[in-house]
């Protein structure tokens, strides 16, 4: 639904986003993650046409948003990252205005209301004034303004910005089933969101891609993936040593495998020496990885990374 190929942005000497290409298919929920000027909401603003490339193609639906844009923007519903509203308006009205601007005739218009109000909870504050909201109620009544058509296309920037943790909860949960028969491409720096919402993710960092994977894929590339960490009565560091590198943590040991593939056989290594040496095993886990030690790890400048 959304293919993107060698995309650049320059703005002037700075160039935003240097040669980016991915895709996202039908059915999945891509999470766009990257530190704050690392070119996200630029690619977001020029995946929807709001921003022409520098150079580079992005289609929607196999049209063109430069060459066709009315044709590529149908599918696409968007929300910005600072949404803009009309604040005299009712939030009735609003959503009204935004389905006549998209074509809908007056039943059309009232059934896609009552859809994304339903799905927004938007019930309690239909008709009251947009600039008498809350943060949180201005947010959900720009959200529901992209879903207003039904698009087969959502790009949601920091769609949760704002939010208090249930509005949040609630979000991720609605993000999480429009991507089961939609594309659905959301910005965020919460790296939760990505376990919470995401069935891919992808890092961005000063305008290119750095990483690409399903949480679980991104989590691997932790240092402490495939770890295995123990806490035994009797244990010997100098006989771990023979398993593999050994940390020594606050009263437990953290083996690393030689090869991150190879931590099953690692924990039954370890099993056996316990077993051999009499020790007691009070616990015994393999390490997943953590995705803000990935984040952090690919994302910070070199400077910083030497400096600890």
């Amino acid at each position: 639904m959304i293919r993107i190929d060698n995309l650049v942005k320059t703005f002037g000497a700075k160039r935003a986003v240097d040669g980016v290409s991915f895709s996202v298919e039908r059915g999945e929920v891509l999470g766009f993650l990257g530190p704050n000027g690392a070119g996200k909401s630029t690619t977001m603003r020029m995946i929807t046409g709001f921003y022409p490339p520098s150079a580079g193609k992005v289609t929607v639906g196999g049209h063109d948003v430069t060459e066709s844009p009315l044709e590529a923007k149908r599918l696409i519903g968007y929300l910005p990252e600072n949404a803009a509203s009309y604040p005299d308006m009712t939030v009735r009205g609003f959503l009204e205005f935004c389905a006549e601007m998209r074509g809908m005739d007056a039943p059309a218009r009232k059934k896609a209301l009552a859809r994304v109000v339903e799905r927004c909870f938007l019930e309690s504050v239909l008709d009251q004034s947009i600039d008498t909201l809350s943060k949180g109620y201005k947010h959900r009544t720009c959200l529901a303004q992209a879903l207003i058509h039904d698009p087969e296309v959502l790009v949601l920037d920091e769609p949760t910005d704002g939010l208090d943790p249930n509005q949040k909860h609630e979000v991720r949960n609605l993000i999480r089933e429009l991507g089961r028969t939609k594309a659905v491409v959301f910005s965020t720096h919460i790296l939760e969101e990505v376990d919470a919402a995401c069935s891919r993710a992808i890092i961005i960092d000063r305008g290119r891609i750095v990483a690409n994977g399903t949480p679980d894929e991104l989590r691997s590339l932790s240092d402490v993936a495939g770890a295995v960490t123990l806490h035994a009565q009797g244990a010997s560091e100098e006989k771990l040593a023979t398993l593999g590198r050994v940390e020594k943590l606050n009263g437990s040991f953290r083996v690393y495998p030689a090869d991150k593939a190879a931590s099953a056989e690692l924990t039954r290594a370890i099993v056996a020496l316990a077993d051999r040496e009499g020790w007691k095993l009070d616990a015994l886990r393999t390490e997943e990885g953590h995705l803000d030690e990935v984040f952090r790890r690919i994302t910070l400048p070199d400077t910083v990374k030497r400096n600890g």
